[in-house]
């Protein structure tokens, strides 16, 4: 338990830090700001290395892509995801729900690295245009697009459905899918305290190539992410 909140200590106020340091940021290229995104990455790996004895397994480097543009599907436990991805794939492009722009200082630096916002709650004129912007975007910007299907953060033995709007992004860009399957929810489960000496996994998976309809795709993509989530679990 000391050690978990010696790790959220150091972890968020660092995190405050780096935000702060790059609030200039937001006025120079955007690059700069990548550059925050990935610096976060590297702090949260330290981070759990240092004040929980942490070790960090990257599998499947070899099924990345050399080509930019593609579709990253990826399992949601935590936050170390959302920082560390951003080292494994070179700053991506996130798909994220609209709220977490609003939240000053952290919204601020989201928006500004690009990041695709939906408002899930409703139909309105910015979510018509939702796929001609992701298509803009990925098309000026060369980078890979990461979404998570199950839509938030989930137990580590949580197998709920994935949402459809994975499948349907998949068919609108026609990008090959690279699914990620990791257990980051045995060290920092979505409730209970943070567990120390353990592994986390990622694993990169082989990618599911276009020209599959929207219901074999999600049948898929959740079969092979949840049968990979066993074997590291």
């Amino acid at each position: 338990m000391i050690r978990g909140l010696i790790f959220k200590f150091f972890f968020y106020t660092g995190t405050i830090l780096i935000c702060l340091i790059f609030i200039p940021a937001l006025i120079l290229p955007q690059k700069i700001m990548l550059l925050g995104g990935r610096l976060l990455g590297h702090w949260i790996k330290f981070c759990l290395i240092i004040f929980l004895s942490v070790k960090i397994e990257i599998k499947g480097k070899e099924n990345i892509p050399e080509n930019s543009n593609f579709l990253i599907a990826s399992l949601h436990q935590s936050l170390f995801e959302t920082f560390f991805l951003q080292v494994v794939f070179n700053s991506p492009i996130f798909i994220l729900k609209k709220e977490l722009l609003r939240i000053p200082i952290f919204g601020w630096h989201l928006k500004k690295i690009g990041s695709i916002s939906i408002d899930r709650n409703k139909i309105s004129k910015e979510n018509l245009g939702f796929y001609e912007k992701i298509i803009d975007v990925t098309k000026r910007t060369k980078r890979p697009l990461i979404i998570f299907p199950q839509a938030t953060r989930t137990e580590i033995n949580d197998r709920q459905p994935f949402k459809k709007g994975v499948s349907k992004i998949y068919e609108k860009l026609s990008f090959i899918c690279v699914p990620v399957a990791l257990n980051s929810g045995s060290v920092w489960p979505k409730s209970g305290r943070l567990i120390s000496n353990k592994i986390i996994t990622i694993s990169i998976l082989e990618k599911i190539p276009v020209g599959l309809n929207s219901e074999d795709f999600l049948r898929k993509l959740e079969n092979q992410l949840y049968h990979e989530l066993e074997k590291i679990v």
